[in-house]
């Protein structure tokens, strides 16, 4: 079965690569703020399991199209004789080499979407353009993709539309989220009563991929999870006055670890989602930017009070024994008066803590040795989740016909400064409270359930942030 393909056509540099590549997820389509950059068709396809279930077509722009309705309007036939006539006639001049290019696909069968940039005025060459497609009659729906936040002019740009396509949408190809990528592909279901089956099943396919590498990103940091809670670090002690500095080199060893096994999962993400050749960059002020063991991260990701208190109550000990719930709680007793990781974490571990009984991050000196990890403090856990969250929302948020952040683009996507588990339920406390004390206890690999459940847990969580329930 031939694959089914959509060409994306309009005027020169009105955003037809962008929403191609958008549409796609194909970061790989060249864009080009230069008019006319795109000479000749290339498709690209939409791969799921292996196979291709859709094409994109990118075509030139229109050049003539005044030529073109005046010649279209000189033929007689039905749609498929219309365009074999209109082929022969754009392939007998020079002049029209793009626009034939961009007839190429529309003739061997594929339905269009019209791409127009909805911050300027219609003109009279837009009007020709639409009237070929009509006339062409191929399945069609318009794109109106507003370059800018100029929104003058839609009204005239929509009632006109309505003329001359089956459907029109408005999308920001630069900053579509998934939920409106789908909502597109949805639309795209009524262009035509007899692709309304075959695009039905394309975009559950879209549906089912998408959850299904969902699940694997919820599985990789569950995997992130367990990793990180119970790393431990042991070394051989020093002569008597070298301990100090051993402990210091522990803990930076430790952080680093951590801080590296964290961006190994939030690079898998990204790779799931197909940003493979852009340098995609996260906001400019982003907590993701701060480091992991930063003050402001534990105050904006982790616990808040009333979950501290909530889980004392379920389970004491994974609140962390020797550090104040209260103060853990809000966030700035850990932090007053610290700058910088080993600052932190040295004072709140402490030399006078250097006992046998644990402290936050599990530093003890045990026989000849020192140790650090696992960590017995939960608040760990709820960092490592919030950011995981803020990170996949980013990456499955980022369009992939977007190429920077403009300047004014610069708050996280969640405007709320919380962590996303500040509302969490007392059982969602439960579950991760159940896999942390597995993890300490080394009994997780014998039990699966409690790994199920928090997969299932973050799964959740993740499929809410994609459907913008967040």
């Amino acid at each position: 079965m031939q694959t089914p393909e959509i060409a994306i056509i309009g005027h020169p540099n009105e955003g037809k690569s962008s929403v191609l590549s958008t549409l796609a997820e194909d970061d790989s389509v060249r864009i080009s703020p230069t008019p006319g950059e795109t000479r000749e068709c290339r498709t690209f396809p939409v791969i799921i399991d292996g196979q291709a279930v859709l094409q994109f077509t990118d075509t030139p722009g229109f050049q003539n199209p005044g030529r073109i309705l005046a010649e279209l309007k000189k033929l007689n036939g039905n749609s498929d004789s219309l365009l074999e006539q209109l082929k022969r006639f754009t392939a007998s001049s020079p002049d029209l080499k793009d626009d034939h290019e961009l007839l190429l696909p529309v003739t061997r069968g594929a339905g269009v979407i019209y791409v127009v940039d909805g911050a300027r005025p219609l003109r009279n060459v837009d009007r020709a353009e639409m009237e070929i497609l009509r006339l062409i009659g191929r399945p069609r729906m318009a794109v109106i993709n507003c370059k800018n936040d100029d929104f003058q002019f839609l009204d005239s740009w929509k009632d006109e539309l309505r003329k001359h396509f089956n459907s029109s949408r408005v999308f920001n190809a630069h900053r579509a989220t998934y939920a409106e990528r789908i909502e597109l592909l949805e639309a795209l279901k009524a262009i035509d009563q007899d692709w309304y089956k075959l695009l039905a099943d394309i975009v559950s396919a879209f549906r089912q991929d998408w959850e299904a590498r969902t699940r694997i990103s919820a599985d990789s940091i569950c995997s992130l999870l367990s990793d990180c809670l119970g790393f431990q670090l042991r070394k051989d002690l020093p002569a008597e006055h070298g301990v100090a500095r051993l402990e210091q080199q522990l803990l930076q060893q430790y952080t680093a670890a951590v801080i590296k096994k964290e961006q190994r999962a939030h690079q898998q993400i990204r790779a799931l989602f197909k940003h493979n050749i852009f340098d995609y960059q996260l906001p400019p002020h982003s907590i993701l930017r701060e480091d992991l063991f930063n003050q402001k991260t534990w105050q904006l990701l982790g616990l808040t009070k009333k979950q501290l208190l909530l889980l004392g109550g379920i389970g004491g000990a994974a609140v962390g024994a020797g550090v104040d719930v209260a103060a853990l709680g809000h966030g700035l007793g850990l932090f007053t008066a610290l700058g910088g990781t080993v600052g932190f974490l040295g004072a709140l571990l402490g030399r006078d803590n250097l006992t046998t009984e644990a402290s936050f991050l599990g530093l003890k000196i045990a026989g000849q040795q020192i140790q650090i990890g696992p960590i017995n403090n939960i608040s760990l856990m709820f960092v490592l989740i919030n950011r995981a969250f803020l990170y996949f929302q980013h990456t499955i948020n980022w369009a992939h016909g977007r190429r920077d952040y403009p300047d004014h683009d610069t708050k996280d996507q969640r405007t709320d400064l919380q962590g996303f588990t500040s509302n969490w339920s007392a059982q969602n406390l439960k579950t991760c409270n159940s896999f942390f004390k597995a993890v300490h206890k080394k009994s997780i690999d014998r039990e699966p359930e409690i790994v199920s459940a928090m997969q299932q847990l973050l799964f959740s969580e993740f499929m809410k942030i994609s459907q913008d329930e967040r």
